[in-house]
């Protein structure tokens, strides 16, 4: 860099331009073009850098670099950027090369700030202690353990304690902003594209150029972290949250101290207090997702909970296990913990444990009476389709994606539950012999309803079997056999978990990075946890430590095919109601294999 030449402020003064004081400013020492910066204003320390070359402002549209209409102070401008028309002033940041800024108001960093990291928000709770910490290195995961465990709250607490203060913004390489009418104490990454956006506060935009992030028109942004691929559009509004890799927000979406995970997809509602893991979908109006936690779930039109008994705040919350769904017009009334690839419908206000029932429909009346349908879930179109859909619509980029996810269907951690389930319905009809209606948890299931739930258990752990015949994992040293974990989409054994807590309390783990690292570890091992439990299942199941493997690979093929015509038979029930195209069943049935 170097000073300019009396000629070059002579000519800069001739084209509208003015500084405080012209020392301060710096220009590249090679590739400076004076006649490029026209009607600017300088105050404080500005750099410019190299303007003789192009920049793309939209696909396919080249324009020349260069500074035209704008007021700079304390200012860094990388090489070949395009800024024109800024109606406010650009105070406070450096922005990369090839940076394209036009038609926005106010761009400032001032006191001291925070970039949106390092707050703790009551996720759950809401009326609660701050629980996960918003910072631009969260993952699923680690917000899943910082719920139980304060440690690992502390350790990213601890983290970003020791990282050097930024003092002024940053505007990535190849940015584009354009229409922005606010933006104040944000860091925006590179490739990133901000298109109309409202107001931006207290922000930090993670952008790559494979995953680049947009920001679109009418968008509010205050104390949030944004990961790499998510589009946040359409007048969508988050007020402190993380809004995670490759999710989509928009047509006026709230979010106030929620964080949501990989591939979820939210427009139209609102969210408070949420924990929406990966694959949370909601696209309607009326839908409140609050004091909930969520992974791989689909939320019905005017689906809400309540988390306030008007007693002692807003201090009550639930789950929906990974796969459940909520009806259309679904109210449940929390605290209350709904199981696996489970239904919800009506409104729910017993507040049931049903966590040992997956795959089950939950249908309340409103006036205090619901009915369970153990298991009758898996045989569903639905079911077979969300399972088979996931991992296509994993939207991440295949560098650098944080959230550990585990497709695998299905799994120890809803075995664990399917076989407690099995055992439970076994147990009411045998203490309640004769009687048509078992109750449980405040809820009736029907005689016949658990007869049959018994043998959609049966299928489920068959399913299992067949999930798991060809795996062959060395299981030396390994062991799944006690319980497991669904951490916001990573299936691990509780006791590798445990493990890992005790590591960060003892400071074995000193960074979430190394965090991070040992849960990839466990996650790369599931094959040789999940062969374990299988032993372990199969072992029960014969009742004998001697296991037939032949009958069970035979159990397993006969299983998967029941499933499937199981699937078959629910699509053409869908088909006789009269509205689906017989091509369409046609073509669907075919891909039932």
């Amino acid at each position: 860099m170097r000073k300019l030449t009396e000629k070059e402020i002579a000519l800069l003064e001739e084209q509208l331009c003015s500084a405080e004081d012209w020392a301060n400013v710096e220009v590249d020492d090679d590739d400076f073009r004076a006649t490029a910066v026209r009607n600017v204003h300088f105050y404080g320390s500005v750099s410019l850098g190299s303007m003789g070359g192009t920049v793309e402002v939209e696909e396919g549209f080249v324009r020349r670099s260069g500074i035209v209409n704008a007021t700079l102070r304390n200012v860094s401008v990388g090489n070949d950027c395009l800024i024109e028309n800024v109606h406010g002033y650009i105070a406070g940041y450096d922005i990369g090369d090839r940076a394209y800024i036009s038609n926005v108001g106010v761009m400032t960093t001032q006191g001291e700030p925070t970039w949106g990291q390092g707050q703790v928000v009551s996720v759950l709770n809401e009326g609660g202690d701050g629980n996960i910490v918003i910072y631009d290195k969260l993952t699923a995961q680690t917000a899943s353990l910082m719920l139980e465990h304060a440690c690992v709250r502390q350790l990213a607490e601890h983290e970003l304690a020791a990282r050097r203060p930024l003092e002024r913004g940053t505007v990535g390489q190849g940015v584009r902003i354009v229409g922005l009418r606010e933006m104040q104490n944000t860091l925006v990454g590179d490739a990133c594209e901000i298109q109309g956006a409202s107001r931006l506060s207290e922000v930090t935009i993670l952008s790559r150029d494979d995953a680049s992030t947009f920001i679109g028109p009418d968008v509010v942004l205050d104390e949030c972290v944004v990961a790499e691929g998510a589009t946040i559009s359409d007048g969508a509004k988050a007020y402190h949250s993380y809004i995670g890799q490759s999710v989509h927000m928009g047509r006026g979406y709230s979010s106030e101290s929620s964080v949501f995970f990989a591939n979820s997809h939210l427009e139209n509602g609102e969210a408070c207090a949420a924990f929406c893991g990966p694959f949370t979908c909601t696209h309607h109006k009326s839908t409140l997702l609050i004091g909930g936690q969520f992974s791989f779930y689909n939320a019905g039109s005017g689906t809400n909970q309540s988390n306030h008994a008007y007693k002692m705040g807003p201090i009550h919350y639930g789950t929906l296990q990974r796969g459940s769904k909520t009806a259309s017009g679904s109210h449940i009334l929390w605290p209350a913990e709904i199981g696996a690839f489970s239904m919800v419908m009506g409104k729910l206000a017993c507040h049931p444990n049903l966590t040992k029932l997956p795959f089950s429909y939950v249908i309340a009346d409103g006036a205090g009476h619901t009915n369970v349908v153990p298991g009758i879930n898996l045989r569903t179109v639905g079911t077979w389709r969300d399972v088979g859909k996931w991992p296509k619509r994993d939207k991440r980029s295949r560098a650098g994606r944080r959230d550990i996810i585990n497709f695998a269907f299905p799994n120890p951690y809803i075995l664990q539950n399917v076989v407690e389930g099995k055992k439970l319905l076994q147990s009411l009809l045998y203490n309640h012999s004769g009687e048509e209606e078992l109750h449980y948890e405040g809820c009736t299931i029907r005689r016949n309803h658990a007869v049959n739930g018994i043998r959609y258990y049966d299928l489920a752990i068959r399913l299992f079997v067949y999930e798991m015949m060809n795996t062959n994992a060395d299981t030396e040293g390994i062991s799944g056999k006690g319980a497991w974990a669904d951490l916001a989409g990573m299936i691990a054994p509780c006791e590798e978990v445990e493990r890992i807590v005790d590591d960060v309390e003892t400071g074995d783990i000193a960074s979430t990075d190394e965090l991070m690292m040992v849960l990839h570890q466990v996650d790369d091992n599931y094959a040789a946890y999940a062969t374990d439990y299988l032993q372990l299942l199969l072992q029960q199941q014969s009742d004998s430590l001697i296991v037939d493997t032949d009958y069970w690979l035979r159990e397993a093929e006969e299983a998967h095919q029941q499933w499937l015509d199981m699937v078959r038979e629910d699509a053409e029930r869908e088909y006789q109601l009269g509205d689906v195209d017989e091509d369409f069943l046609r073509s669907f049935l075919k891909k039932v294999e």
